[in-house]
């Protein structure tokens, strides 16, 4: 009777979801123009963080923290800040490659960001000029943003037309680190030269603000299409830099008004469940970065947007980076996502306290660490003054036993709550037009004890192919590299219309049962009428794959899984895979499949190209590829895989 009531209540969520894409306005529509005037606290009254001159206040902040950013200053002190030349934006449209501009970039703005928390700490001086030529070198940069971002048509060819400023994740990012400079440190540029502060305002304006204000960006879902983790992040750091410098009031709350209209338009076609198809490293410059800007317009206004809290679909937003935790190593990494992530403890701890949820508390603090380096910005900002509530916090990892996603259509359930022993299955439908979209409807993937056994590769190093035509030509994109069938020759394709249907999801004591059927995820060309998916985690025993196949035409069928360890066909019916467990001991883990039925092939995937740089720092040079090919191909069959520990 569960069971069914489970599966049934599905179409009761799925038409919940469709309520929820409906135009909510959670933010934009609770004040009114001139509520939202008068509750904004003036720029010039405004203190989120103490002062530079207000040493009581900085004497609260954690010491450790700053003098570990002051170590970091001193060693960057006589750092000589690089001009970027034009050759190295233009490596993108010549090779491919972004990394070479993004870390000389990235570098100059994280040196610039802990010398002004060095400075604010120590209050001598002694990094102020170090500050002031990062500053100009920033300032006088043709391109605050991502050579990535650039548009990608013979006008640009590569190069920035300064004559047309337009806001991208990381010229925003850049803003925000120059409008810190600015709040802490005024005073102090000032008696230099009033041209610094002047230098400032004037590029944010140009660059940031008036953009923002006159033209349409695609991030902001105001052509009505869904938009992705850009919005929030975007939105974070221009709502810090207007709450910071622009002493116009006027112009100040319009900014603060458009940025709420902006992030409804993330908000309301966000998922009530609060899954992020990003993946779990991806949420924190999405559902965390929505987050960072309620925390900033709380402190503008005295608490007036602490309403957001209650709301349940932001909560689950929170919710969901818990749920999405393998183990203290690993994260879900379906599509781009890595399957090990960054968790940023304090804003997660934070995040847990303001929605009153004690698992995301417990969960960031058992990420916490000392010591570490503060710099400018909202998250490490307000780390400065809670490591000891850190410090002293309950720590553990929550493990829910079993995860249900009914809007993003992910299950997830291991053999026991709040433990990593034993068996992990996860398994995903949607679509194959997601946000960093793979074509992988109907994958899944396996761990045990923690420890990958069947997995997602991901994504590797992003390249000019990676968000272009071509990202499909990329392996770990396409569904021949998923633990997924390719059919009559076929590979999923992407696009909204390719989707999983009959979604069913039962999770009972003793088995969690997923089944859908990714049919419609093929092209018409692979000949399927129906390709019925079961994924079953037998708790405590194995896991087992079942697809019944209804085919129009039966030529070539060959059945993927991916692992991130050596294998091989111990016997007809028998593949070993040979597991290491997080000590480093080996254990073999066994495949049994019909051996009349199909036969196993072992091979090890060749890491060459640049996108392969990024799949090794995740997993090594250790990816293989089993496959498992139909021997006598029929228009309907059954297949079936069961996978458990060598006895």
């Amino acid at each position: 009777m569960k069971r069914t009531f489970v599966s049934i209540t599905l179409l009761f969520f799925l038409s919940c979801s469709i309520l929820s894409a409906q135009k909510e306005n959670l933010l934009s529509s609770k004040y009114s123009a001139a509520e939202l005037r008068q509750m904004i606290i003036p720029q010039a009254a405004w203190t989120p963080f103490p002062r530079l001159a207000d040493r009581e206040g900085w004497a609260k902040a954690d010491k450790n923290m700053l003098q570990a950013c002051i170590k970091s200053a001193e060693s960057s002190i006589g750092y000589d800040w690089p001009t970027i030349p034009a050759t190295l934006s233009l490596l993108y449209v010549r090779t491919g490659n972004r990394s070479q501009y993004g870390s000389v970039s990235s570098k100059k703005r994280n040196v610039l960001a802990t010398m002004i928390i060095a400075e604010v700490a120590e209050n001598k001086g002694r990094f102020i000029d170090p500050i002031i030529n990062g500053i100009w070198s920033i300032c006088e940069e043709s391109w605050w943003g991502a050579s990535a971002h650039l548009p990608r048509d013979k006008e640009y060819a590569g190069l920035m037309d300064v004559s047309k400023p337009f806001v991208d994740l990381f010229a925003a990012e850049t803003g925000k680190v120059l409008a810190w400079a600015d709040y802490f440190l005024g005073d102090r540029l000032d008696a230099v030269s009033p041209q610094i502060r002047k230098r400032i305002y004037n590029e944010i304006t140009y660059r940031l603000l008036d953009p923002f204000m006159k033209q349409d960006h695609w991030w902001t879902g105001k052509n009505g299409s869904i938009p992705n983790n850009w919005n929030p992040w975007i939105c974070s750091n221009l709502l810090n830099i207007a709450l910071l410098i622009e002493k116009d009031e006027q112009k100040r709350v319009g900014i603060v008004a458009e940025i709420l209209a902006v992030l409804d338009n993330f908000f309301n076609p966000y998922p009530q469940d609060g899954g992020c198809d990003e993946g779990p490293n991806y949420w924190n410059a999405a559902g965390a970065a929505l987050y960072d800007n309620i925390v900033l317009l709380n402190l503008a206004s005295k608490g007036a947007f602490r309403y957001v809290y209650e709301n349940e679909k932001f909560r689950n937003m929170g919710r969901y980076i818990y749920k999405a935790q393998i183990s203290e190593s690993y994260a879900l990494n379906f599509a781009d996502a890595s399957p090990q992530i960054g968790v940023v403890p304090d804003m997660v701890y934070c995040f847990g306290k303001d929605i009153g949820d004690r698992d995301m508390m417990d969960f960031g603090a058992f990420y916490y660490k000392p010591n570490v380096a503060a710099s400018a910005g909202i998250r490490s900002l307000r780390a400065l003054f809670m490591q000891d509530e850190l410090q002293n916090a309950a720590k553990r990892l929550p493990l829910p036993q079993d995860v249900w996603l009914p809007d993003l259509q992910v299950a997830a359930a291991r053999d026991r709550q709040g433990t990593t022993e034993g068996f992990y299955l996860a398994a995903k439908g949607g679509h194959n037009n997601e946000s960093h979209n793979h074509n992988d409807i109907g994958n899944y993937v396996v761990f045990y004890d923690g420890q990958p056994l069947l997995i997602d590769v991901g994504s590797g190093s992003y390249t000019a192919r990676t968000f272009s035509s071509k990202r499909y030509d990329i392996w770990f994109n396409r569904s021949d590299f998923h633990n997924l069938p390719t059919v009559n020759g076929k590979a999923q394709q992407s696009g909204r219309r390719f989707v999983a249907a009959g979604v069913s999801y039962r999770a009972g004591k003793s088995s969690v049962v997923f089944s859908l059927d990714i049919a419609k995820a093929y092209p018409k060309e692979a000949a399927i009428n129906s390709w019925k998916r079961t994924v079953t985690l037998n708790r405590g025993k194995s896991v087992t794959i079942k697809d019944v196949a209804d085919l129009q035409k039966a030529d070539t069928l060959t059945q993927h899984i991916m692992t991130c360890y050596p294998s091989e066909v111990t016997q007809p019916g028998k593949l070993v895979i040979h597991y290491q467990s997080k000590d480093g001991n080996s254990t073999d883990f066994v495949i049994t499949y019909n051996p009349r039925q199909m036969k196993a092939e072992v091979e090890k995937v060749t890491l060459s190209t640049e996108e392969d740089k990024g799949v090794q720092s995740k997993w090594g040079d250790r990816i293989y590829r089993i496959n498992f090919n139909v021997i006598a191909p029929k228009l309907k069959d059954t297949y079936m895989f069961e996978i458990k520990k060598k006895q």
